[in-house]
């Protein structure tokens, strides 16, 4: 998939997260909750039986959820986001846990609880280049976890994995993540706060307009401008610590890296744009999406659902604009 995306955690009472997805066309995405008994078939590390329940936004091709995002009922979330040109993945290797890309999500949210298990799972892992199938080939991605307490960002470049902590919470694509953050040093001097001269003491220059303490936070669509944005959006966040705050809140968070038809044009007619914004509230197993043409928040909760089943539970995404009329 060579789509861009931006990912980003909040806390309020609870713990949320979530991503925008951005590409010219949509896969048939489905909101997909895998239960606790459904069959996990890894490729190279067996088959388990029983695990931890999730969800998230997934492909499902030949039953096997193909998760772009998930959360677990532990509240652990896991996002996979384009690494074009940076990412390596590597044959199987012997001594070490061989996973694929498209089984990495599950591979880590049926087992760990929390970000500090997370890391002890991935102590020998290897992720493969083998792909899901031909027609689906293995994406370049990088990965970011989360819980309530901590994020990380996961690489596999050439040098091999790379788990850096990831005290923004945020990520996009390229560059890689340690050049992302090196890159806000560029942006310190911006603030939600009215600015005070200090071109030169010889000028009076005043502040015609609220908001210019931000001046110079790049607005254009690229996924360097897009970390910048969303960083220094969550991390000045303010809203209330309910559900309906935090959640409209979370969507205002991730409005600011949205992708308008025709501002991204990859060619023949095509535009890049965000197809969908979801939202997780980690704790309680809800998860919230809206699309591009449909703004109105939907929400599906994984505890009205039977997490000890078997069989996947496939939402369809529902993609239509829906408008309350008034009169």
């Amino acid at each position: 998939m060579g789509n861009m995306c931006t990912a980003v955690t909040y806390k309020t009472k609870d713990f949320y997260f979530g991503r925008t997805l951005d590409y010219d066309f949509s896969y048939g995405d489905e909101v997909v909750i895998t239960p606790r008994k459904y069959p996990f078939s890894f490729r190279n590390m067996g088959v388990l039986e029983t695990h931890y329940a999730m969800m998230g936004m997934a492909l499902v091709e030949d039953d096997y959820p193909l998760y772009h995002e998930a959360v677990n009922e532990k509240g652990l979330g896991m996002a996979g986001l384009n690494f074009v040109d940076n990412a390596v993945f590597s044959d199987e290797m012997p001594g070490k846990d061989n996973v694929a890309t498209f089984e990495f999500i599950p591979w880590i949210l049926s087992e760990c609880a929390t970000v500090r298990e997370a890391r002890k799972r991935m102590e020998k892992l290897n992720l493969t280049k083998e792909s899901f199938s031909e027609k689906l080939p293995a994406a370049k991605l990088h990965w970011i976890i989360a819980d309530r307490d901590e994020a990380i960002t996961v690489e596999a470049v050439k040098e091999g994995i790379k788990i850096y902590d990831n005290p923004a919470g945020v990520l996009t694509n390229n560059p890689p993540f340690e050049e992302q953050m090196f890159m806000l040093n560029n942006y310190m001097h911006l603030s939600p706060k009215t600015p005070e001269n200090l071109f030169s003491r010889e000028l009076s220059l005043h502040v015609y307009s609220r908001g210019m303490g931000a001046l110079g936070l790049p607005g254009d669509l690229s996924s360097m401008s897009r970390f910048v944005r969303s960083a220094f959006v969550k991390m000045n966040s303010v809203s209330g610590d309910s559900e309906e705050e935090s959640v409209s809140q979370f969507f205002h968070i991730l409005g600011a890296v949205d992708q308008q038809r025709g501002c991204c044009d990859v060619g023949e007619g095509n535009y890049e744009i965000t197809l969908y914004t979801c939202c997780c509230n980690a704790d309680k197993g809800i998860y919230y999406y809206t699309t591009y043409d449909n703004h109105q928040i939907t929400a599906v909760d994984m505890h009205k659902e039977d997490l000890d089943g078997s069989l996947l539970v496939r939402y369809s995404v529902i993609k239509e604009e829906q408008i309350k009329r008034q009169n």
